[in-house]
């Protein structure tokens, strides 16, 4: 049975950048409104009484991910709101539930978080924004991609013992389009280099989460679950022996 990812998911998009003719922009640092440059208040005047409550843990989060220009850590999160990791966690499931079914999702890599469009709008934002729909991965690509996205992290000999191919082409083109990257070296002999996947292929495939990776058929994924970084790879019988693949 062949690796391969499901061709009918849909790419996600993060925030348009801003432009000149927004009428909302993000805000870096603190906004001055007219009231704080008023020279007439008096010092150490208590807040009014209709002061407006501060936002809970969940909008804060929103807010910040929504001026985000790339993936948060949640540690930072919880640093900038001088709170615990632990609450940033519950404050994204909370937004999680109330996305569910709306336009927007939380989009998780390990440790960070974005803010990104549903999959489903993925059509609408790209002809709203006028881009052009990315060329389809080959089959080559995809099949590489479907092993590092099960296996990883996993190295260069592992895939191709699976494909029963040269995968130097594929992995440099996997990289180039930052779908996949560098996480480390196996400990092993030669400390080969272990690949795994990026942000970019969360949003490549619509994924909130390394969690929505289909299930792995039980022939491919039972035998692979012992499986370490620099291990010969479980499956079983050779791999079929094909010419260099060179596809990108």
């Amino acid at each position: 049975m062949g690796w391969g990812f499901p061709s009918s998911l849909p790419l996600a998009w993060g925030s348009p950048q801003p432009s000149s003719e927004r009428l909302t922009y993000p805000v870096k640092g603190r906004l001055t409104t007219p009231q704080d440059e008023r020279s007439d208040s008096p010092e150490g005047s208590s807040p009014s009484p209709t002061a407006p409550a501060p936002p809970n843990l969940a909008a804060l989060v929103e807010g910040l991910l929504f001026v985000a220009e790339e993936p948060v850590p949640l540690k930072r999160l919880a640093q900038v709101l001088e709170t615990t990791p632990e609450a940033v966690e519950a404050a994204l499931q909370e937004l999680e539930a109330t996305y569910r079914e709306r336009g927007l999702r939380v989009q998780r890599a390990k440790d960070r978080v974005q803010l990104v469009t549903a999959p489903s709008l993925a059509t609408y934002v790209e002809r709203f924004l006028g881009l052009e729909r990315r060329g389809r991965l080959s089959q080559a690509a995809l099949e590489t991609l479907s092993i590092i996205a099960y296996r990883q992290p996993i190295t260069r000999a592992q895939i191709e013992a699976i494909r029963g191919v040269s995968s130097d082409g594929v992995l440099r083109t996997l990289l180039r389009k930052g779908l996949i990257e560098e996480v480390g070296r196996a400990d092993t002999i030669g400390r080969p280099i272990l690949y795994g996947t990026t942000f970019a292929f969360l949003q490549y495939f619509g994924l909130e989460s390394l969690d929505d990776l289909p299930p792995l058929p039980e022939a491919i994924g039972g035998d692979a679950q012992g499986d370490q970084p620099g291990d010969p790879p479980g499956r079983p019988g050779p791999p079929h022996q094909r010419s260099e693949d060179r596809s990108e």
